[in-house]
């Protein structure tokens, strides 16, 4: 079984206080997530579900039933990418084409969104289903009214403005984190949306330092430190500046796992104080 979460590391706090100046009329309204996902708290979901829920039986990825199936059951964050049909519909899906995730074949970008609707959602095991690419506003929509956090993965073909106005017309700020994968993403997303959550590339100290030049507000950042445990170092600093992190232990981490046992996730979670041991998303929907 494939193992397809994230687990967190908590950062030590270093006590950024709070401004104690008034607001203003042009004050930015941060999403409440800058203030949630610190090393200070402890009431954050400590897990997030790689491509909305991987290895699932009769719920394919990136599928609003798969994320409200899941959502009965634990308090997870979920990983979601968004793609864009041909007639400009923002969508959940992972990859170009639509060959392995559903019933059809060729490109997203060569459907309208009514004709995708004419094929079904495939699970990871091939098995048809009744579910349907669902709109990207449909998923903000109920992730809003169940207070559902999403980390959204916006494919290349993407741009980022987009997105972000969905985020706004949903009114989806305060349960919506904004992935990038380097600099110029994260640059690029700051400028176009300060008050939100980023998901910045820190797996060393090199990319970390080329963020910091960047002057993107560290408030700003939750850093994802790659598939592979980083040098001690990089944690100590990020620990400095309160910014949690993110590590995906899908690959070689989740292999040695399988390979050695779960006192793996155990080691992990004592290691670069890791929060949450990863766990088989079926172990926790007890299946």
């Amino acid at each position: 079984m494939k193992h397809f979460l994230l687990i967190f590391l908590v950062c030590a706090f270093v006590g950024c206080k709070q401004s104690k100046e008034p607001a203003n009329s042009t004050e930015v309204k941060t999403s409440k997530l800058i203030a949630l996902f610190k090393a200070s708290n402890t009431n954050y979901p400590n897990i997030s579900v790689h491509r909305g829920g991987k290895g699932l039986l009769n719920y394919p990825e990136n599928c609003l039933e798969t994320l409200k199936y899941i959502n009965d059951s634990i308090v997870v964050i979920y990983e979601v990418d968004v793609a864009q049909t041909k007639d400009g519909q923002l969508v959940l899906l992972h990859d170009k084409s639509i060959d392995r995730t559903t019933t059809g074949s060729g490109k997203v970008d060569e459907f309208s969104y009514s004709e995708l609707k004419n094929f079904n959602l495939k699970d990871d095991h091939g098995n048809e289903t009744q579910f349907k690419i669902p709109l990207f506003s449909e998923v903000l929509t109920w992730c809003v009214q169940n207070n559902v956090i999403l980390t959204i993965d916006i494919k290349r073909s993407v741009s980022q403005e987009l997105v972000i106005d969905a985020i706004r017309k949903a009114k989806a700020e305060d349960i919506s984190i904004i992935i990038t994968y380097n600099v110029e993403q994260a640059k690029a997303a700051y400028n176009l949306a300060p008050d939100l959550l980023l998901s910045i590339s820190a797996r060393n100290n090199d990319e970390f330092d080329r963020l910091l030049d960047a002057k993107i507000p560290t408030k700003n950042m939750l850093a994802f430190t790659g598939t592979r445990l980083s040098d001690e170092s990089l944690f100590k600093r990020l620990h400095n500046e309160n910014i949690l992190c993110m590590l995906g232990t899908l690959g070689n981490l989740d292999k040695s796992a399988q390979t050695k046992g779960d006192e793996l996730y155990r080691k992990w979670k004592k290691m670069e104080q890791i929060l949450w041991l990863q766990i088989d998303l079926l172990k926790l929907l007890r299946l």
